[in-house]
């Protein structure tokens, strides 16, 4: 990643984008200045100024009736013309449903977006009890969900390292189990099976499986996923489970190479 601190203006823009990533995840509900404000690391007022610029250009709105601030038409505009080349989901979602059925635990599709991945899909699995983690427009670091351990294990080494070392703070904000060790020897294990394994590390009693899917370049880039209870997660139906994702996710792969 370059240093943008040479870069005249990069930190406003830094500064606007973090609020604009904070604000479309929190989705329909929308979120609050002084949550914005924590989450960004910026104070009240910075907070409230950004988005009024934001406003001004139509990126965010606010709620008049509970003062939240969600997302702007000009996002949606800009969405539609961005999705021709980098949504997949329209492309993905048959395969998404009928991993939900074969397992029927909840499936997803996750993209990559710089040292996050976001959701893009879900799809219900018919066994009544499951696991709300992960949703439609939720972000997580690399390596902390299953689908970011997935890709995350698939980049190359170097690029590894980089975020390592930008980001120090995964064992302070996500537990020690993310210490750079401990997840290190889990990209080992997610490269030995071709599956990542999120035993119960972000929600206790919620297990997650990712598996990588590649670009037509063989870059890992999105990620399919399941995640349901604990007890549903056992070393046979793992290994079942596990079988069954990597069928998916490549036939998401062979399918994007195709040129879809």
């Amino acid at each position: 990643m370059s240093d943008t601190r040479t870069i005249p203006g990069a930190q406003s823009i830094a500064r606007a984008a973090a609020l604009l990533r904070l604000v479309t995840s929190a989705g329909e509900s929308g979120m609050a200045v002084a949550e914005l404000a924590r989450r960004a690391g910026l104070t009240r007022p910075t907070t409230h100024r950004l988005l009024t610029a934001l406003r001004h250009e139509g990126l965010v709105d606010q709620d008049e009736r509970s003062g939240r601030w969600m997302p702007g038409p000009e996002l949606y505009l800009m969405g539609t013309v961005a999705a021709s080349r980098y949504d997949i989901t329209a492309v993905a979602r048959d395969i998404v449903r009928s991993l939900a059925v074969r397992t029927e635990e909840s499936a997803f599709l996750s993209v990559r977006r710089g040292d996050e991945t976001v959701c893009l899909l879900r799809e219900e699995g018919s066994f009544p009890i499951r696991s709300f983690v992960l949703s439609e427009g939720v972000r997580f670091p690399l390596g902390v969900a299953s689908a970011g351990l997935a890709i995350l294990a698939f980049l190359p080494s170097h690029d590894v390292d980089a975020y390592f070392e930008r980001h120090p703070e995964l064992a302070t904000e996500w537990g020690a189990s993310h210490s750079p060790q401990r997840l290190r020897a889990r990209l080992r294990d997610t490269q030995e099976r071709g599956y990542a394994v999120n035993p119960g590390l972000i929600v206790e009693g919620s297990w997650g499986m990712g598996a990588a899917v590649f670009t037509r370049e063989g870059h890992a880039q999105w990620a399919l996923s399941l995640t349901g209870v604990e007890f549903r997660f056992g070393p046979d139906r793992l290994a079942e489970l596990g079988r069954t994702l990597l069928a998916h996710a490549h036939q998401l792969t062979t399918r994007i190479a195709a040129g879809r």
